[in-house]
């Protein structure tokens, strides 16, 4: 049995959001090919997640200079602890299932604050001589990503979205299997319907590689 963790960034209404709609249509066949596995779903929007700030930061300090936990400042205890149980939560998961929009080139900036807070040194990677490693090899994923326009030929170099996470999660041994990408939805090219029913043709390859990896 595994462990996924369905992890999705944006405010809007399931049924008004192309991402949350394919990635509800990806969880939903996943489960009927894999129903031992447990899955934890993870609302972005409605998870308190601690900005990396001024309170973590020198807490972070005084604890490498040796102070003790209880010494810190109310505030800095909380935010650290809160760091502590999402990052404990993202390393013991086995697969990951990406929910995004693309905004402003990029990811939603509730999931960028989430990757901050599980992306710890000695917790998901680790730096050594010969660079930093990643310490959740073996982890699978998977990337749900919607973008209004089409990010082919040229405008591909704008994408800043699913690269990133591709990138992020390679640094600490996560393998990202594939990526499913709805483009052009404010277009709506073909209406969207049709957008969906192609995106849902690809999730059923995709179910069947993270299924079995």
């Amino acid at each position: 049995m595994a462990k996924v963790l369905y992890i999705t960034a944006n405010p809007r209404r399931e049924e008004a959001s192309f991402s949350l709609t394919v990635g509800r249509h990806f969880l939903e066949a996943y489960k009927a090919v894999s129903p031992a596995d447990e899955v934890v779903e993870l609302d972005l929007y409605r998870l308190p997640i601690p900005l990396i700030d001024a309170d973590i930061v020198n807490g972070w300090d005084a604890l490498q200079q040796g102070a003790a936990f209880p010494s810190l400042i109310e505030d800095a205890r909380r935010k650290i602890a809160a760091l502590g149980q999402l990052t404990d939560q993202f390393s013991s998961a086995d697969k990951y299932i990406f929910v995004t929009p693309m905004w402003n080139l990029g990811l939603p900036p509730m999931m960028k604050a989430y990757l901050d807070a599980v992306v710890i040194p000695d917790k998901t990677y680790r730096y050594t001589p010969q660079g930093p490693i990643g310490l959740l090899e073996g982890r699978k994923g998977i990337h749900i990503n919607a973008r209004g326009r089409v990010y082919d030929g040229d405008l591909a170099r704008l994408e800043f979205g699913d690269s990133y996470m591709k990138t992020i999660m390679r640094f600490v041994g996560v393998q990202m299997l594939d990526s499913i990408v709805v483009q052009g939805t404010i277009l709506e090219q073909g209406g969207a319907e049709e957008l969906k029913r192609l995106a849902f043709g690809q999730c059923e390859e995709a179910v069947r590689i993270l299924a079995t990896a």
